[in-house]
């Protein structure tokens, strides 16, 4: 039987397409068609914080590091399933392109 998310009815992956490091295309949701470069894989959350996107703001309590406190910008973390490696996404955009090129051609003779 495979482990659940905790809080969730999701199953657990082993193995992901992307990692750390990997230069990725959000495919799905808000941040669609945004790149970046994947910052932290969250393998118990299925997730990933991907470099400049999905930006939201946390309010932080003043500490000895940071005195004034305030609110910060961070990476939020976007589902693995939402996101595309970077050389694949342009591969198949490449090929759907050419092929789109080829049905014109052949429409207006």
């Amino acid at each position: 039987m495979k482990s659940l998310i905790k809080g969730s009815n999701q199953p657990k992956q082993n193995t992901f397409h992307v990692k750390k490091g990997d230069e990725v295309v959000i495919i799905a949701g808000t941040q669609r068609g945004q790149r970046g470069k994947i910052l932290e894989v969250q393998r118990n959350k299925n997730r990933v914080l991907i470099e400049g996107v999905n930006m939201v703001k946390k309010s932080t309590r003043p500490t000895q590091d940071n005195p004034q406190g305030g609110i910060l910008e961070r990476e939020g973390s976007v589902h693995v399933s939402n996101v595309m490696l970077a050389t694949r996404f342009d591969t198949s955009r490449r090929s759907a392109t050419a092929a789109n090129a080829d049905k014109t051609t052949k429409a207006k003779n």
